[in-house]
Order: structure tokens, then sequence, then C-alpha cells
């Protein structure tokens, strides 16, 4: 499989973005990942990394719905503002443990590729790659 150039990870939990990390690069998904412990610190880091196109831009966002500073709504509302150099082709995930209804609702009216529940695992990772990246494990 061909690797992706980059991902991020976006979620204030460690121990997740550990865990999602190792099974990423386990997978050989992708050589160069990111992490950003809340929305503010994912804006930044996409601001730096993906005001020119460089392979340093995350073509995948894993992105945490529940987090401190900026929540992934925040983050969200925030990016479609961005003007990045290739954000068309940035895909963001949404990961969350469970969800409100009421955010259920929220998050189907997003701009977002994909939603998935907490804990990634290769199937979910595979789904991702076959569904948006035309990509197999």
């Amino acid at each position: 499989m061909q690797k992706l150039t980059c991902a991020l990870l976006v979620d204030d939990d460690q121990t997740t973005n550990y865990l999602n990390r190792l099974l990423l690069k386990r997978l050989e998904v992708t050589d160069k990942i990111l992490v950003a412990l809340n929305g503010r610190e994912a804006l930044d880091l996409l601001q730096l990394h993906c005001h020119d196109a460089t392979p340093d831009c995350p073509v995948l966002i894993l992105l945490d719905v529940k987090m401190p500073v900026m929540d992934g709504f925040a983050f969200l509302e925030a990016y479609n503002l961005l003007s990045l150099a290739h954000k068309n082709a940035i895909l963001i995930v949404m990961l969350t443990t469970s969800l409100h209804p009421q955010d259920l609702d929220r998050v189907q009216q997003l701009n977002i590729a994909d939603f998935l529940n907490k804990p990634l695992t290769r199937e979910k990772v595979d789904q991702v790659l076959q569904n948006h990246f035309d990509r197999h494990l």
C-alpha cells in the first residue's frame, strides 16, 4: 500500500494519541504523524504545515469531539475559515467514545468525511483507507 504523506491526531487524551499513533505506525499507514491536544493546537499545526503544499501537511485528520480549549465542533468552524493551499485534499474523520443524540445531529451537518466510534482499530483504519483513499491495508 502506498503510504499517506502525513496524518494529524487531535485528542486531549495522551493515551489515545499514543495508541492511535502506534496503530498507524504498525499498519504502515504513514511515517509522519502530527499530534495536537486540542483544536487550537491542531489549527496552529495546520497553519504551520499547510500554508504551502508540503508533505508535512496532513491528508488525514482524526479529530476527537470533546476536548478542552477548543473542541472538535469549534475546530471545524475555525477550520472552514482557513485559507490553506490544499484544504480540499485534507480528509477529516471524527472519533469519539459516544455522542449525545443532539451532538450526533450536529456531526451529520458538518463537512467531515466520516465519523467513527473509539477505539480506532485496524478494521476502522482499513475502512477509512478504502472509502476515502482507494487503498487497502
